[in-house]
This record gives C-alpha cells, structure tokens and sequence, in this order.
C-alpha cells in the first residue's frame, strides 16, 4: 500500500533539495563577487546592503538545507521566501 505522506516527502525533498542547492551556489558566487570586486554601476552603500541580504539569504538556506537533513526531508519552506531569494538572485 502507498503511504501518501512518504511519497509527498519524498516530492518534496526531491524538488526542494536540488532548489537549495542552486541558492547556495548563485548566493556564494554573489557574495564573493559583492565581497571581493566594487561593481561600478552600485554605490558602495547599495553595495554594502546588497551584500548583508545575500549573506542573510545565504544563512537562511544553509538553515533549512540542515533542517531537511536533520528531519530527513520533513521541512519546506513558505513560498514567500523561496520568491524573495528568487528576487535576490535576479538582484544579483
């Protein structure tokens, strides 16, 4: 018999896993970017408050990266906060 609740986990973790994923990677390579070069067309202020959201986002991801390894995949996240990373992505 099908356990509902195992095959949604298991969607979800197969969805969500690759997703964080992909966050940490764009949110490592901005912060090094954001860190290490002065991006010309940004403001050092506008930089600086660049820089301090992705390096929020980035702990939030590794967060919840470690909360669906700890649960074995039985936490999500809001959508409203998969879309603003999304939004900082993009920013980036």
């Amino acid at each position: 018999m099908l356990h509902p609740e195992s095959s949604e986990q298991g969607l979800l973790e197969s969805v969500l896993a690759p997703l964080l994923e992909d966050f940490q990677y764009w949110f490592t390579r901005s912060r090094a970017l954001l860190e290490n070069q002065e991006i010309p067309f940004l403001e050092n202020e506008k930089q600086a408050n660049l820089l301090e959201r992705v390096l929020q986002a980035h702990q939030e991801v590794n967060t919840v990266r470690t909360l669906l390894t700890l649960t074995d995949g039985q936490v999500g996240v809001d959508t409203s906060t998969l879309m603003a990373w999304h939004q900082l992505v993009a920013e980036c």
